[in-house]
């Protein structure tokens, strides 16, 4: 069996916070299955058994049990991944956006939409809307009210 389950030795401290980790119910939950993973790893439970109990697989207890062996209860937190830094919208962009706006499109089209200033800028075109928003403007408004033909009118007799 590639997948030895000799019992961990846990402190009493260790043991208390790991049981008081697994009654919580703030935490997320994968801290709480790998906090129930280790103290069945502790009782001398099999890894076969673990598997059962919690879904999961051999590899994923061996992983969480040699992280906490290297770092005990600190080596269960998850890691936060913070994902894709958001793009920098400086004042420089911000000018430069409201600059093309004054001027208007180079492709004879009569206004700015998002999506165009974002290919002319090389910015997405959220980052975009979000100078928009910032500075009020608002390009898809008309400056006046334009009255719509489909006014309900009523039917002349026939």
């Amino acid at each position: 069996m590639p997948f030895g389950a000799e019992p961990l030795v846990l402190t009493e401290q260790e043991r208390e916070e790991l049981q008081q980790m697994t009654q919580s119910r703030t935490l997320p939950a994968g801290d709480v299955m790998r906090s129930r993973m280790i103290l069945l790893l502790a009782g001398g439970v099999a890894y076969q058994k673990i598997q059962d109990l919690l879904d999961t697989t051999a590899p994923t207890i061996a992983r969480w049990k040699r992280r906490f062996l290297e770092n005990r209860i600190a080596g269960l937190r998850e890691e936060l991944h913070p994902g894709q830094q958001p793009s920098a919208r400086t004042p420089k962009l911000q000018a430069k956006v409201l600059a093309a706006l004054k001027e208007g499109p180079k492709d004879g089209s009569t206004r700015w939409s998002c999506r165009k200033l974002a290919a002319k800028f090389h910015v997405s075109k959220d980052t975009i809307q979000r100078i928009l928003t910032q500075a009020d403007v608002r390009p898809h408004r008309l400056e006046r009210y334009m009255a719509s033909d489909r006014i309900s009118r009523p039917k002349p007799p026939t």
